[in-house]
């Protein structure tokens, strides 16, 4: 058994009630150089004590012995490799010494690179608000990815509950378009309907709470008019789940909140679509051939790919991976994350990576290996995704979407088993964005780093016009 540490726990616990090492020692019938060795993590804690300490303090013994996040460490990892921070940075040692000794100080310092991350956000946007208001607020999208990537992108309420209304409403998943209907008619006196494009006000769902009914659009085929259904099902009957889990994301804005809770019935409908055990089952049997998921579950591609993301239960995981979404400029419309990837919040994601090229290949399934600035190494699928197109001024609606996890799972994945990983140069060399990437000599770079300063020689031209 793993041993318990709980020094900055038990030192934030002594000070909040403002007592010294030796008063909280005479009150738990230690000395006081036992609690100075519990304080500075030089001793473990028994089971004896913890319940002398929570039941003294009245403190539920659950949160004295809470683990930190389990992607502390790779945040941590990732937020260092920014250029701000030069070449001198904590090795793997210090950092999980600052997470054991010092988690207060280490949740601080990753709050405020996610500040500054905004910031720097705002400025390369421009935001028509005005700088008061741009700088001094993240945005929803980022809020809601960082809610989600701190729950692993997991949240098993809302997978109990699909699994629960699954096993109350069992259905192939050619019949789940039949049962949601008649879900939402007989338990919530809700009608769906289909309605002709030019009916809709170029909306692809609408849910008329008076009327009590649900209006699909013609444009929307048959997979995404059966995840809306489970959409809307989700906002009626687990409004309560949703509701509990908004409330602990930290977003404290209407629009924000209101965000988080459509991610979160997103969430519930393809959990609702794609059961879990039922899914994970077929996805390891396939080796995580996407298309076959796809026709065994009766969801689109997209749709698949972005359950794989949420693969995370404790003791029944399956392969983590990224997702990420871009149009044609490369603007990012979706992203999840259950890797130490860092995805890129906003367009500009690097050229070099085939998420680009993908446009030129509709609907064929790109795999790549990639390598990061800091050594890190992925194996990569993109393919197109094809949406509904509901107005003649924006026909072709044609997204990428891009799936990746580490290069100790490639070996896993069935896309990867043509390649042999032996090969020199098997690894693309990319960036998250322009503007932070350090790579040198990049033939594909689009703008000066904001934290280094290229080399730049009058005698020599390089491959771009910012170095030489």
């Amino acid at each position: 058994m793993r041993k318990a540490f709980i020094g900055p726990q038990l030192r934030q616990l002594r000070r909040d009630r403002e007592l010294t090492q030796s008063e909280m020692a005479q009150a738990l019938g230690v000395s006081a150089s036992y609690i100075n060795m519990l304080e500075n993590n030089q001793r473990s804690l028994s089971v004896q004590m913890l319940m002398a300490i929570s039941e003294t303090y009245e403190v539920d013994w659950r949160n004295l012995v809470k683990d930190p996040p389990r992607n502390l460490l790779v945040d941590l990892r990732n937020i260092l490799q920014d250029p701000a921070f030069g070449s001198e940075v904590p090795d793997l040692q210090e950092l999980r010494a600052a997470i054991d000794h010092a988690p207060r100080f280490v949740d601080c310092f990753v709050k405020l690179h996610r500040n500054h991350s905004t910031t720097l956000e705002k400025i390369m946007r421009q935001d028509e608000a005005g700088p008061s208001q741009a700088l001094a607020e993240a945005s929803p999208e980022a809020l809601i990815y960082d809610f989600f990537r701190d729950n692993d992108n997991y949240f098993n309420l809302l997978e109990r509950e699909a699994e629960a209304l699954r096993m109350e409403e069992p259905c192939t998943s050619e019949d789940v378009y039949f049962v949601l209907k008649n879900r939402l008619k007989e338990k919530h006196g809700i009608t769906a309907r289909t309605r002709p494009m030019e009916e809709m006000q170029e909306a692809l769902r609408l849910y008329d709470k008076k009327a009590r009914a649900v209006y699909l659009s013609e444009a929307l085929d048959f997979q995404n008019r059966v995840f809306q259904l489970a959409h809307v099902l989700c906002l009626v009957e687990f409004d309560g789940a949703l509701e509990e889990l908004t409330a602990s994301s930290g977003i404290k804005n209407d629009r924000g909140i209101a965000r988080c809770q459509v991610e979160l019935a997103n969430y519930f409908a393809a959990a609702f679509l794609m059961p879990y055990r039922e899914f994970r089952k077929t996805a390891e049997k396939t080796r995580y051939d996407v298309s076959r998921i796809a026709a065994k579950f009766n969801c689109s591609y997209e749709q698949v790919c972005h359950r794989l993301t949420t693969m995370q239960r404790p003791n029944a995981k399956g392969v983590p991976f990224f997702f990420l979404r871009i149009d044609r400029a490369g603007n990012v419309s979706k992203r999840f994350n259950a890797t130490s990837f860092n995805l890129a919040e906003f367009g500009g994601s690097c050229p070099v990576w085939n998420i680009h090229t993908a446009f030129r290949s509709p609907g064929e399934v790109l795999p790549q290996f990639v390598e990061l600035p800091d050594g890190k190494r992925y194996f990569t699928l993109s393919r197109t995704s094809d949406r509904p197109s509901f107005s003649n001024d924006t026909k072709d609606h044609r997204l990428t979407v891009a799936i990746g996890c580490e290069m100790k799972y490639a070996h896993l994945v069935g896309y990867a088993k043509a390649f042999n990983f032996q090969v020199p140069n098997l690894f693309s060399p990319i960036g998250i964005n322009c503007h932070v990437c350090p790579r040198q000599a990049c033939a594909q770079r689009a703008h000066q780093p904001m934290f280094m300063e290229l080399p730049i020689d009058l005698r020599r031209r390089g491959n771009t016009r910012y170095e030489s």
